[in-house]
């Protein structure tokens, strides 16, 4: 329910910035990279909250979550860019949009949540965590999917192949 919720919220903002924001012809393409920066903004600040939760478990835990992070946050930060170049911005409006949304919310999530971690109860962090994935379904399915579906097909099997790989490896390394 709450997936859904996060998913409605993201299409009703992106409604919203199509109609009141970019409804000129010079700020129409914004949306296309305005509205997955913010869910993936959301996102990432979840990320922290999750972070320093880890960081509680055990020293250990969090810093393979860390580690973990980097590599999620690089190709976050870099979908996000390629995103807000598409929408119209300028290279260094979407460097800066992207470094925000996708690197610089996870320590900040992180550092905003870490001293209420303990006062957070699992059906709380359900809900956060559903927002934040219906946000992220609505982005994949309204910007992702339609950018990929124009690219070469050999590339996009090829990078899709490699995701499945490396998910199914980390998946088979956990104890």
């Amino acid at each position: 329910m709450f997936l859904l919720a996060g998913y409605l919220f993201m299409h009703f903002f992106n409604r919203f910035i199509t109609a009141y924001v970019c409804d000129r012809p010079t700020t129409a393409e914004y949306a296309i990279g305005l509205v997955p920066m913010l869910g993936i903004g959301f996102h990432s600040f979840i990320d922290g909250g999750i972070y320093s939760i880890t960081f509680t478990v055990s020293t250990f835990t969090g810093v393979l979550a860390a580690v973990g992070m980097v590599l999620h946050e690089f190709p976050e930060g870099i979908v996000t860019y390629l995103l807000l170049i598409r929408g119209g911005f300028s290279e260094k409006a979407a460097l800066v949009s992207a470094f925000l949304a996708a690197a610089l919310t996870t320590p900040l999530g992180m550092l905003a949540s870490y001293p209420l971690v303990s006062r957070i109860d699992m059906p709380l962090l359900g809900t956060l965590l559903s927002l934040s994935a219906g946000a992220l379904v609505y982005v994949g399915a309204t910007h992702l999917l339609p950018t990929a579906e124009r690219e070469p097909a050999k590339y996009s099997l090829v990078a899709l192949g490699s995701g499945i790989l490396v998910a199914v490896v980390v998946i088979l390394s956990k104890p």
